[in-house]
């Protein structure tokens, strides 16, 4: 072990609700590596490259990054990967004295999640238009999905999304108002709920499924609470679901690697642990 403890950390608004820290505390103890994860509420006005440097210099390796700060992080950082690129968001920083790495593990996290459901030549909704759902249109565009319609409340800003996104992928994107998902919701075989609508302490979802196909899968990234209202509406109408659990494990797996320097693996043990967190 070493004898110079790593620290890490995750960063967001509200931040209570994240199981972050649980999970990579769990894989310190079971790697046996001197360290720790820490929860890092911060409040967006103060969400600024100056908190970025003084985590750096505090001794921390880097931090993930969840909501609302996954697209300003990207614009902090020095050097971007591929991934993080293409999804103009980051959901991991690494600290390396002043200067910093954004990556994005989201993608990989959804790819992994969903690399058994056949996705190919079909047509899928996101709900959102923020880090998350920059990140599913990737993973669902690199899955071979047709049309990929993205569904926001905002006119400007989901046409944005999909104007800047339509260079970076191969499936044809639409964008979407909430008001018109009545017309949408019979022609898709996915619904990805990439909002916090939903989530514990946040507002609800408000949205009908009644017009989707009984064969479309319902996909909710939230995971806290574990089983959504979303989820509940949906397998009480005969839909298979997913929820947010599968995503954040295996999007946490390349973090885990690049704060403490071993590749996890997600286990049906560290899933046990996390459902009863949730209980």
């Amino acid at each position: 072990m070493s004898l110079t403890p790593k620290k890490a950390g995750v960063i967001g608004w509200p931040i209570a609700h994240s199981l972050s820290p649980l999970m990579h505390n769990f894989w310190l103890k079971e790697y046996g590596i001197n360290g720790s994860f820490e929860p890092l509420p911060i409040r967006p006005e103060e969400f600024s490259l100056k908190t970025l440097n003084t985590l750096a210099r505090d001794g921390f390796t880097g931090i993930n990054v969840t909501v609302p700060f996954k697209e300003p992080a990207y614009e902090f950082a020095n050097e971007r990967d591929d991934a993080a690129y293409t999804a103009g968001a980051a959901n991991l920083l690494i600290f390396a004295g002043d200067h910093i790495t954004a990556r994005n593990t989201d993608i990989f996290g959804l790819e992994e999640s969903l690399k058994e459901v056949p996705l190919k030549n079909k047509s899928v909704a996101i709900l959102g238009a923020g880090g998350a759902a920059r990140a599913a249109i990737i993973a669902l565009s690199n899955a071979g999905v047709d049309k990929i319609h993205i569904v926001g409340r905002d006119r400007q800003r989901v046409e944005a999304l999909a104007q800047a996104f339509r260079p970076k992928t191969k499936s044809t994107l639409v964008p979407a108002l909430f008001g018109d998902w009545q017309e949408i919701a019979g022609g898709v075989a996915l619904l990805l709920n990439a909002t916090s609508g939903g989530m514990k302490g946040a507002g609800p979802l408000c949205i009908s499924i009644d017009r989707l196909p009984k064969s479309a899968l319902v996909y909710d990234i939230v995971y806290n609470p574990l089983e959504t209202d979303l989820l509940k509406d949906a397998k009480a109408q005969g839909h298979k679901t997913v929820d947010g659990l599968g995503m954040l494990m295996h999007q946490a797996v390349p973090s885990f690697e690049a704060f403490f320097g071993v590749r996890p693996k997600v286990t049906a043990g560290l899933r046990a642990m996390m459902e009863q967190a949730l209980t």
